[in-house]
């Protein structure tokens, strides 16, 4: 009877204080948009990826080359309770230049496109509500594009944690990139 009592209590308390979530946004260099949410509290993964094209189980190579329709991509698991979905939403808006609409920092191409892949009725309000608080803070149009959620491809294993797995030369392509700086130049603030 213990060990009963004992599994309905895991089984209860697991089910109403974890909730795992997932989400699938783009934002450049998945490299770059990795490092931004692996180490939040509350992210249990964040895995390169494509997202958003037509070719099945594409490769960077493929991707590279533009003719798959796939976005370099991330897919984030985290625990709801921990970290919402609107404080997922505000790193990631914190991460990108969504005022570019041909890519990212110094990456360009359709492949390097900021996007938010549209999973649910809730993800596309917050898109929407994002949206429209950059839009009327910054008088700019936002070019994130909003892609309806079809598939995650993950990418191959030498692009998981790269940042970590090469330190230098990330380090060097991020700054060379401009990433860091562009970012401070346009310095978003939100208040979702």
């Amino acid at each position: 009877m213990k060990i009963i009592f004992f599994l309905f209590f895991i089984f209860i308390f697991h089910n109403s204080y974890s909730e795992e979530q997932k989400i699938y946004l783009a934002g450049g260099c998945f490299w770059c948009l990795e490092e931004a949410f692996q180490d939040e509290k509350g992210v249990i993964s964040a895995i390169s990826g494509y997202s958003g094209g037509h070719t099945i189980n594409p490769t960077y190579k493929d991707v590279s080359w533009g003719d798959t329709g796939h976005i370099e991509s991330l897919e984030i698991i985290y625990e709801d309770k921990i970290i919402n979905t609107d404080q997922i939403f505000n790193i990631f808006f914190q991460n990108i230049d969504p005022f570019d609409g041909n890519g990212q920092f110094c990456d360009k191409g359709y492949h390097y496109q900021s996007a938010i892949f549209v999973s649910s009725q809730k993800i596309r309000n917050l898109s929407n509500k994002y949206i429209s608080i950059i839009e009327n803070s910054y008088n700019q149009k936002v070019k994130t594009l909003l892609i309806d959620f079809d598939k995650f491809y993950k990418a191959e294993d030498y692009h998981q944690d790269y940042y970590m797995k090469n330190p230098i030369r990330y380090n060097y392509y991020k700054k060379g990139c401009g990433r860091t700086q562009r970012l401070k130049q346009i310095s978003l603030k939100i208040n979702g």
